[in-house]
């Protein structure tokens, strides 16, 4: 199994060439309660951090990522580097009843 530093790199490296939105991810940024921006996926993907790893995910080895958007809102996004994109599954605002303070360990439930 990967590290994650060794996803995050992969990440890092698969945004630089190209991102593509699924379509689930464009309909959960367009929600009018989010409005997630491709500037504010793009600033958690350089300065965010991986919070869940998925190795043996179905679309391929992907992670779930948090970070900072437009004025420090969090943001957390999916996403599952390729060799020559990074697919971006989905993004949402986290919820303070799902997520502890720091948004970055599940609630338990």
């Amino acid at each position: 199994m990967e590290s994650t530093p060794d996803i995050l790199t992969k990440v890092r490296a698969a945004s630089n060439k190209r991102r593509l939105y699924l379509p689930h991810a464009l309909r959960q940024m367009a929600r009018p309660d989010r409005m997630i921006s491709a500037a504010e996926i793009r600033a958690v993907i350089e300065r965010g951090e991986v919070i869940e790893d998925y190795p043996e995910d179905s679309r391929g080895h992907s992670c779930l990522m948090f970070g900072f958007g437009s004025n420090n809102r969090p943001i957390h996004l999916v996403c599952s580097p390729k060799d020559d994109y990074l697919a971006i599954v989905t993004a949402y605002i986290p919820g303070p009843d799902k997520w502890t303070a720091n948004y970055s360990v599940r609630v338990k439930q």
